[in-house]
């Protein structure tokens, strides 16, 4: 209340201590030309005059006060001054707020300089009381502004503040000198566009944040996903074997048990490295041979002479990461189909080297290779497959060939990406 009396009285006092000293040179250069006295005159112009400031400062709290909610030194002023705190770098808080002030209404003549972070622009002050015929808003009006057609004028300055934020220093006033505020009020036009420039920042920066946070929970879900798929994989790899190892104890139960008690220590053998693995802790090619070789000496108990092993492993490789139960699923499709069928058995091979910055891991055999006979499903080499895909993307790849003169050769490759915390140690040649 007493900012409005103080604005009120500051506009009067203004043009009617103007009107006062036109009065007195007037009177004093007219005077001995009229006889009569003619100071009722003055008055009553010193009156309509006072009335129409009333009007004017009436309608400019009246706007503000719609505008603002509130009346005080800061809204009622026809300069307005905003610090914006934008939590973007500096050169997205300048392309933010230069699409806010081009989108502005009725502006005009806007400039940038995107080297020195500043947007200057020029605005219409538009009359919201009248209306064209045709529906436009007319730029400005005589009732409604005083002397003519009058612009208002934004600068805004971005100051860099580290690289993830950038303040926003906003300037919207009048085109006109400081010393005209003394006398005209500009109806709350800068008010509304320092307030719509704040408005239209904050919601850009609120469609920014949902983005991101849309973006965050799709690649939660994606990885969610991702695992969950990986572990449906590997579910379906771990049981292959399991089944297969217990239905040969229970038969050699019956006929041999020291063997079928050998093959039980190693399937403990094989468990101790397999089941506190989780899908997304990755093995190495070390622990992995380790794997094998529970299962392969498994094997040796049931097949015999009829199975033989060679590994080549250099042990500077046992320490890098490898996807866990990968290799263990094509050394089990080495055995079942290409050694298992053929009548006098055979040999597999586990090689491993280093190419550029890959390893490449190898199993082959030389079994029945790819025949009628000696072909599966292929369950097992399609989740080979789809557990590259999904743990290493383009970054790792699968082959499986023909080797000579009979057999098969299936090969890994996996990014040369070394576990420190693993020591060298693995299997020795067999």
């Amino acid at each position: 209340m007493i900012s409005s009396a103080f604005h009120l009285g500051r506009l009067l006092a203004a043009w009617l201590g103007c009107y006062l000293i036109l009065c007195i040179i007037v009177v004093e250069s007219i005077h001995d030309y009229f006889e009569r006295d003619i100071g009722g005159y003055f008055a009553l112009l010193a009156l309509f005059l006072g009335l129409w400031v009333l009007s004017g400062v009436f309608s400019h709290m009246r706007r503000v006060r719609l505008i603002a909610g509130t009346l005080n030194s800061s809204t009622l002023s026809n300069r307005q001054r905003r610090q914006i705190e934008i939590p973007f770098e500096a050169g997205e808080a300048f392309d933010l707020i230069d699409a806010a002030i081009r989108e502005l209404p009725g502006a005009i003549l806007v400039e940038s300089a995107r080297d020195s972070l500043q947007v200057r622009a020029k605005v219409k002050r538009i009359n919201p009381y009248a209306m064209h015929h045709d529906g436009q808003p007319p730029a400005a009006s005589w009732a409604f502004i005083p002397f003519g057609e009058r612009r208002n004028q934004i600068l805004a300055t971005v100051t860099p503040n580290g690289d993830a934020a950038g303040s926003v220093t906003l300037i919207c006033e009048p085109e006109d000198p400081a010393w005209t505020d003394t006398f005209l009020v500009d109806h709350g036009t800068n008010l509304e566009n320092a307030e719509a420039i704040v408005r239209a920042i904050t919601r850009r920066v609120a469609e920014r944040r949902r983005g991101e946070q849309a973006q965050v929970r799709q690649t939660a879900t994606e990885k969610e996903l991702t695992v969950a798929k990986l572990n449906l994989l590997h579910a379906q790899v771990e049981p292959h074997f399991l089944y297969n190892t217990l239905a040969s104890a229970q038969v050699l139960t019956r006929t041999d048990p020291a063997r079928a008690d050998e093959m039980l220590g190693n399937l403990i053998q094989y468990l101790r490295h397999s089941l506190p693995r989780t899908e997304d802790a990755p093995s190495t090619i070390g622990e992995e041979l380790e794997r094998a070789r529970a299962y392969l000496d498994i094997l040796k108990i049931r097949m015999g002479p009829r199975l033989q092993l060679q590994v080549d492993v250099p042990d500077a490789l046992r320490g890098v990461l490898f996807p866990t139960m990968m290799l263990q699923t094509l050394v089990e499709n080495a055995i079942k189909h290409g050694l298992e069928p053929k009548p006098g058995g055979g040999t597999v091979w586990i090689l491993a080297r280093q190419v550029d910055n890959s390893v490449a891991v190898t199993v082959a055999d030389d079994g029945r290779g790819f025949t009628a006979e000696g072909g599966g499903t292929g369950v097992g080499l399609r989740n080979v497959r789809e557990r590259l895909r999904l743990a290493y993307g383009n970054a790792a790849s699968f082959s499986i060939v023909a080797n000579f003169p009979s057999g098969v050769a299936a090969t890994i490759t996996v990014p040369n990406a070394v576990n420190s915390t693993v020591g060298a140690g693995g299997l020795h040649h067999a």
